[in-house]
């Protein structure tokens, strides 16, 4: 689930798209976009109609925006179109009869896309891969569960997105859990070397299907060899939550000016004809890898494996201008007099500062001002919202801002020695800049169990950093300027990590929200404003084979 902060900031990205923000309108893209595309890709297994129906989606969005009264609900919102979306295509299509003589499409599915680009491999890949199995209509819930167990969506939202109570939704979703799982089992038996099920198969023809999968599961339940699982069944759950969103393919066109509703409601007076005379301004705005280019079309154009590059400038009235000349600027707070200590730091060597382990502060203190630095700003190779969840999950950050990693630990499901990302191949300069979210993960969050914290708590057992590791808080803020790969390496606790390019407004924000505003413990400003700062302590300029091997030191 998102923090309060990021609520917030989408609360307010909403409210002024509302009003005819061009540059809010385009986070709002360029941040739902995937998760759109996830469920609509997942609910159709990869139909060449997935394009068409998140077109329709995102087209129905951004034209009925103004009418959305509550900016918080945005999210069930969005989703309720695109399930709608869905099921309008489903009863528009035309029933095909069955015949098993014709080979199987040869075009990929969304099950093959996943396991193709999130790198999946074992039980995780088998779950991928299980779904193509299913109905169209479990498919659809299943699109949302596996957003849901993944932190993406609540279980509101799911009945809301399908129209039904919470009691219900809980039916479906056991009996989706049951027929995944009966599809795991063909995954599983499709990958042996039973005799009886080749010749079995031997006329499918890759066929994937309802009938196919009972025929087959009969022939599991009846079969010494096939039903003979020695390796432990994760329960899918478990997995679904280390499966981030498959990344929206580049070149994936989205054309939000053109459609015959939003033209025909842009010529009257209102919001829609207001977004949409700033669409239509030539203009390029880039934002977490989709471009907007004139005329309001919106096109992937990164991936992970393209090359670095800088985010296009785009001052706001309330931003400061930055030359390449321009030093940082430091809020005007009173400041102690010179010492012999500011020689030291001038010429300190960047990298050179260690961010050793220290104590939480005292939760009623304030934090020190913010440095501001120039932010021309971040393009991501996960988009706006990177979900990472298991080992081997990286995103790029290029350009010049600042950067939230949210963690997210997960003990109830594997606890033990936590082995910590790592930041590689950099480029340029990386800073850690700021610690908050309302709390270290090492405070109490629990009024009942005094045991709890965000590591773990007794009965489950606990995430344990390695020695001399800083502790981490639920947001941990960076500034980069230039290039940097962050990688998850989980192979001992289970833990996620969500990658946001953001705002100095919003790392202010989020550090001066104390214990009066709800929180925990206010925030920890570690900028100094020069190179002094601390850089990440698990930092390489190298590109190891294994990011899991950079060494516990912050020298860059």
């Amino acid at each position: 689930m998102g923090t309060d902060v990021d609520s917030r900031h989408w609360r307010a990205t909403v409210a002024a798209a509302q009003v005819g923000d061009r540059r809010a309108l385009d986070e709002l893209v360029a941040g739902w976009l995937p998760l759109v595309y996830n469920i609509v890709g997942r609910a159709l297994n990869g139909h060449a109609d997935v394009d068409d129906v998140v077109q329709e989606t995102m087209l129905r969005a951004v034209d009925n925006l103004g009418s959305l009264r509550d900016p918080d609900s945005f999210r069930s919102w969005l989703v309720a179109i695109a399930m709608r979306q869905i099921r309008d295509r489903a009863r528009r299509r035309t029933p095909q009869r069955l015949d098993e003589s014709v080979p199987r499409s040869e075009a990929a599915d969304f099950a093959e896309l996943a396991v193709l680009k999130l790198q999946l491999a074992g039980q995780r890949r088998e779950v991928a891969e299980a779904v193509r199995w299913l109905d169209d209509e479990d498919r659809q819930l299943l699109s949302l569960w596996w957003l849901e167990v993944a932190g993406e969506l609540t279980r509101r939202e799911l009945a809301a997105a399908l129209g039904i109570s919470r009691q219900h939704a809980a039916v479906r979703v056991q009996r989706v859990k049951e027929r995944l799982e009966v599809s795991r089992g063909i995954v599983r038996a499709l990958d042996g070397a039973c005799p009886e099920l080749r010749e079995l198969t031997a006329r499918r023809h890759g066929r994937v299907d309802s009938v196919w999968r009972k025929r087959l599961a009969r022939h599991i339940r009846g079969c010494g060899y096939c039903g003979d699982n020695r390796e432990s069944v994760v329960p899918a759950e478990r997995l679904l939550v280390g499966i981030a969103l498959v990344p929206v393919p580049v070149g994936f066109t989205l054309s939000l000016a053109l459609g015959g509703k939003t033209a025909v409601a842009a010529t009257s007076v209102g919001w829609s004809a207001k977004v949409l005379g700033a669409l239509t301004k030539p203009a390029v705005a880039v934002t977490a890898g989709v471009t907007l280019a004139a005329g309001g079309a919106y096109v992937v154009v990164q991936t992970p494996d393209d090359p670095p590059r800088r985010a296009a400038v785009v001052p706001t009235a309330a931003s400061t201008p930055f030359t390449p000349s321009a030093t940082p600027s430091v809020s005007a707070s009173p400041s102690p007099s010179p010492s012999p200590s500011v020689t030291e730091k001038k010429t300190a060597l960047y990298g050179s500062v260690v961010d050793a382990v220290d104590k939480a502060p005292d939760p009623d203190t304030r934090p020190a001002a913010l440095p501001r630095r120039p932010a021309s700003g971040i393009t991501s190779s996960g988009g706006a919202h990177a979900t990472m969840n298991h080992r081997g999950d990286g995103v790029t950050l290029s350009g010049q801002g600042y950067v939230l990693v949210r963690w997210q630990i997960s003990p109830r499901y594997r606890a033990g020695s936590l082995v910590m990302p790592s930041w590689t191949g950099l480029k340029g300069k990386l800073f850690h800049v700021a610690s908050a979210g309302g709390r270290r993960m090492d405070d109490p969050v629990s009024t009942t169990d005094g045991s709890a914290t965000g590591m773990g708590d007794a009965t489950t057992g606990y995430a344990v950093l390695p020695s001399g590791t800083q502790q981490m808080w639920q947001n941990e803020y960076f500034y980069v300027d230039g290039s940097v790969t962050l990688t998850v390496n989980e192979r001992g606790a289970d833990y996620g990590l969500n990658v946001f390019p953001t705002t100095w407004d919003a790392v202010t924000k989020d550090v001066t929200t104390g214990p009066d505003q709800g929180a925990i413990r206010y925030g920890l400003v570690r900028d100094t404003g020069d190179d002094s700062t601390p850089v990440p302590q698990y930092v390489t300029r190298a590109t190891p084979a294994d990011p899991a091997t950079v060494a516990q030191r912050s020298r860059v």
